[in-house]
């Protein structure tokens, strides 16, 4: 099942898509898509109904984020050798785990915004973990049964931000409109290996980006025990999981975004998103 919500900001509502891909409204039956609607027994009542008879949703409305209230987001990095090697930082020996702002969180296909004295605006395609379940101190041969679902998140990052002055990666990935995230929630049941999905990001009509999460150094199973070690994962809670080779900073020489451009991403299984990049407000 994939479940979203649309409508302008703020004011979104819960929706599905249908086996013919149209949006359909779940208002009647759900309150929302958030924390407390992402156990297993509320998303098997969902997936019980009949889609076709629900109200049809016109094709062009916004999308949202596919999960309110999102309560914090955990990031992967260096999860990919050759994105590892192609940022001059060794493999890790365990995951390298930072956070972004949940204030980042925008729609799919919501504009990113370049912020103030930017220099180094680039992109990271990476599969996001919905989490379903209470997760803490999770075996790795249970994780993903704590899974709500699957979807594909654009790790937007400043890398002078990132990476220059006191270097805290936190301060590059927290900017406003820099995680945006969807298209849907594709739930657990349809992604039964989540180690097997293809990765891709264009800039504009370029191919950057390729990769699969099969070549991931540690797995979505690993990621979610290991991090329930050091903090309750929560229903909500969005797991960024890293991103394959071909970032801007990546480049020789390297390559930023710049206002007007577009970038388009996709997650096999899970659909594609879109953002164009856009000058701060206070340059318009």
């Amino acid at each position: 099942m994939k479940l979203l919500r649309y409508g302008d900001a703020g004011f979104e509502k819960p929706g599905v898509l249908d086996e013919e891909g149209r949006i359909r409204d779940l208002s009647a039956h759900i309150e929302d898509i958030g924390p407390d609607q992402l156990e297993d027994a509320t998303i098997a009542r969902l997936a019980s109904l009949d889609l076709k008879s629900l109200p049809a949703v016109p094709a062009s409305v916004r999308r949202g984020p596919p999960v309110n209230n999102i309560r914090k987001i955990v990031c992967i990095g260096l999860n990919y050798t050759d994105h590892a090697e192609e940022s001059g930082m060794p493999i890790p020996d365990e995951p390298v785990v930072f956070m972004k702002a949940d204030t980042s969180i925008t729609g799919p296909n919501d504009d990113v915004i370049i912020p103030l004295v930017s220099k180094k605006l680039d992109w990271e395609v990476e599969l996001g973990i919905i989490i379903g379940k209470t997760a803490h101190y999770v075996d790795e041969s249970d994780a993903l049964n704590h899974v709500a679902g699957y979807c594909v998140v654009n790790d937007v990052s400043e890398r002078a931000f990132q990476l220059e002055g006191t270097g805290q990666w936190v301060k590059g990935k927290s900017h406003d409109s820099f995680c945006p995230l969807g298209p849907v929630l594709t739930t657990r049941d349809e992604i039964p290996d989540p180690q097997t999905l293809d990765l891709w990001l264009n800039v504009d009509d370029e191919r950057v980006q390729t990769g699969s999460t099969s070549l991931m150094i540690f797995s979505v199973a690993h990621i979610i025990s290991y991090l329930s070690r050091f903090m309750t994962l929560r229903p909500g809670d969005l797991i960024s999981t890293g991103t394959p080779p071909g970032v801007g900073a990546g480049f020789k020489p390297p390559r930023y975004l710049a206002a007007g451009q577009v970038m388009s991403l996709g997650i096999s299984g899970l659909g594609e998103i879109s953002q164009t990049v856009v000058q701060h407000p206070a340059h318009a």
